[in-house]
């Protein structure tokens, strides 16, 4: 019987530990110490405790550090010993996104149909495509900190307009609008492509669009098609794609096989009309050359080509150019851009970014608009723009602003998406970010000095770590931050207390906000300092707040591997002095056994010592009445440096 009592005894104290342990990794983890937390969490669960709580906690720790495999694993645990009905389905959605992080798009797929089965009203889940989940799903969704706003542009016809390329105030693009020649195109039955320029003024937030001009000069518009305008930045030369025509333009040459291919060209501009138009050397009667790009320099020249010896249907390449008009062999860009597909329409940003659509990459159907940082990067991996630039039909033709601010994303594509004007239409797209800037500098509490080193983190409302970095020899650190958001900044360091302040942010764009942090040493004067670890009334169990102050003392004694403290406690004056010295000293071994349980060596602690009402800081002796804030002051603990 007295062993019963012993054992039931012993799991009762062991699960007040457990639960005093938890309640610490939770405080932990509300504070965004989820390294901390784990450690605390996993410590608990070695102890038994495999509640949903603490599986779904660990996951989420290691789901806000972004650590996506062990996040999957906890999710995973928690999923298959409590099942798919009796746990929140947002922790399902977070194993998803941290299985697809991993590129385990199968099992995210079979999570997902349970989540829509679950949360049929999500709006996550619309528009979602179960038979195609880990592309559609990636690339189709939206971020709600990036807006895109697109507009069908006012000058598209009920014919294929296409392909934007801006210059002086001048949009040019393709059109097959000119019902004034009957000659129809075969393909699609309607005329043939000439290129348009229309009017572009811009004023704040207000983009006005004149009336499309047809470019008149013969020598430039033919009766066959012409399309894909690339300008020099001196705006002399234009390159452009057209038919393969005789001398007289008024005929298309064909191949033995009666197919015509399409021709790179040049003109240049005399006296405001586009004239001298020169075919390129690199294009040839048996393939086609057509779709031109040209670098921010305008030393290379893009451009797309069925031609012998490349990758897939039609492969991007790129030429030199030399001396204004001479040209070296193309070279093809290879796999990092062509598939076994189609590449189209390169485009090259004011940054270099590289701009290209493709059937062949991972796309949401037919063609998609991908970019890539090949030009800076041999080994850069093309990315799909997602949505709203891609859909399920052709998305082509893309064209950045050369004149935006750095922050500012705006230009154009080309879709046959539903819902159109025409066959083909151009779209605007304005992705411009609202942007702001949270900056400061770290300092020690105590003195105001500079720290450097400290590690500053920038966590979400949700309380993910978004960024992370340290601040430099000047105590300074920066972070960009989305308008309209909350965000926690937490500074930390060797030694130190950590320091952390909320911050708003608004909509005004480029806005500062200065927020300085202040870190207070641990260690002062030969004694490891921290808030009052405090007992309650008459008694000597470490509670919540007391651990987790006791967690600084644990973190120095780790970071100084050979310090040997000693510890003092304390106790108010209420009760017998011979008493009070006997509970001081109980909560000084108390103290001292749990900053143990945390892996210090015992030998590290020299002495755990009470003593009682002795040393009071304050009036409230034998005798005199005070409020019981000023007797919690005299219940402490004193932590004193021995041996650094």
């Amino acid at each position: 019987m007295m062993k019963s009592k012993f054992l039931i005894l012993i799991f009762a104290l062991s699960s007040a530990v457990m639960i005093a342990q938890e309640k610490l990794a939770d405080k932990f983890f509300s504070n965004f110490g989820y390294v901390k937390a784990t450690e605390l969490y996993e410590e608990v669960l070695k102890k038994g405790d495999t509640s949903l709580h603490v599986l779904t906690r660990l996951g989420d720790c290691y789901y806000n550090n972004s650590k996506s495999e062990k996040a999957a694993y906890w999710y995973d645990i928690a999923l298959k010993m409590y099942g798919k009905d009796d746990i929140n389905p947002e922790y399902i959605y977070k194993y998803i996104q941290s299985l697809r992080s991993l590129g385990q798009y199968e099992e995210a797929d079979t999570w997902m149909k349970t989540f829509m089965a679950i949360q049929n009203n999500d709006t996550r889940i619309k528009g979602y495509n179960p038979e195609n989940i880990a592309k559609y799903n990636e690339l189709a969704s939206s971020d709600k900190n990036k807006v895109v706003k697109l507009q069908n542009l006012p000058f598209n016809s009920k014919y294929s307009d296409f392909g934007s390329y801006i210059h002086d105030g001048q949009l040019y693009f393709a059109s097959s609008r000119n019902t004034d020649d009957k000659k129809l195109y075969s393909w699609n039955q309607e005329p043939f492509l000439d290129i348009y320029q229309v009017s572009v003024e811009k004023d704040v937030d207000t983009v006005t669009y004149g009336s499309p001009d047809f470019i008149s000069a013969k020598k430039l518009n033919t009766d066959f098609h012409e399309a894909s305008v690339a300008i020099t930045n001196d705006g002399n030369t234009m390159y452009f794609t057209r038919d393969n025509v005789g001398k007289s333009t008024k005929k298309v040459k064909y191949d033995k096989k009666g197919t015509t291919h399409l021709k790179l060209y040049r003109a240049t501009l005399v006296d405001g009309q586009w004239t001298n138009i020169i075919e390129l050397p690199f294009n040839d009667e048996v393939f086609s050359t057509g779709h031109p790009a040209l670098s921010p320099d305008n030393k290379k020249l893009y451009f797309v080509s069925d031609r012998e010896g490349g990758i897939g249907g039609t492969d991007i390449y790129v030429v030199d150019i030399t001396n204004g008009n001479e040209y070296s062999e193309p070279q093809n860009l290879g796999e990092g851009i062509n598939t076994e597909g189609r590449e189209m329409f390169p485009f090259v940003a004011k940054d270099s970014t590289f701009y290209f659509s493709s059937d062949g990459h991972l796309n949401l159907g037919l063609l998609d608009i991908f970019k890539s940082n090949i030009i800076k990067d041999e080994n850069a991996e093309p990315e799909n723009l997602g949505a709203p630039y891609n859909s399920g039909y052709d998305d082509f033709a893309y064209f950045k602003n050369t004149s935006e601010a750095e922050n500012e994303h705006t230009g154009y594509f080309s879709s046959n998406r539903p819902d159109g004007q025409g066959s083909d239409d151009i779209y605007s797209f304005d992705a411009s970010i609202c942007i702001q800037m949270i900056k400061g500098i770290t300092r020690d509490l105590n003195t105001n000095e500079v720290l450097s080193g400290v590690t500053v983190k920038l966590i979400n409302e949700v309380g993910k770590i978004i960024a992370e970095i340290e601040s430099d020899e000047n105590g300074s650190y920066e972070f960009t931050a989305d308008c309209n958001s909350t965000y926690t900044v937490i500074a930390s360091k060797e030694d130190y207390k950590d320091d952390q302040k909320k911050v708003t942010t608004d909509n005004e764009h480029e806005k500062v906000s200065e927020v300085d942090l202040y870190l207070e040493p641990l260690i002062t004067d030969s004694q490891i300092v921290i808030n009052p670890i405090f007992f309650d009334f008459d008694k000597w169990n470490i509670r919540t707040d007391a651990q987790y102050e006791l967690e600084n003392i644990v973190d120095v004694m780790r970071a100084h591997p050979t310090m040997v403290i000693k510890i003092e406690s304390h106790t108010d004056s209420r009760g017998r002095d011979k008493y009070n010295m006997k509970l001081s000293d109980r909560r000084a071994k108390s103290t001292m056994e749990y900053i143990i349980s945390r892996g210090i060596a015992p030998e590290r602690i020299e002495s755990a010592i009470g003593y009682g009402e002795s040393q009071l800081l304050n009036e409230c002796s034998n005798g005199v009445k005070c409020s019981e804030e000023k007797h919690q002051l005299n219940r402490r603990s004193y932590f004193y440096i021995l041996k650094e």
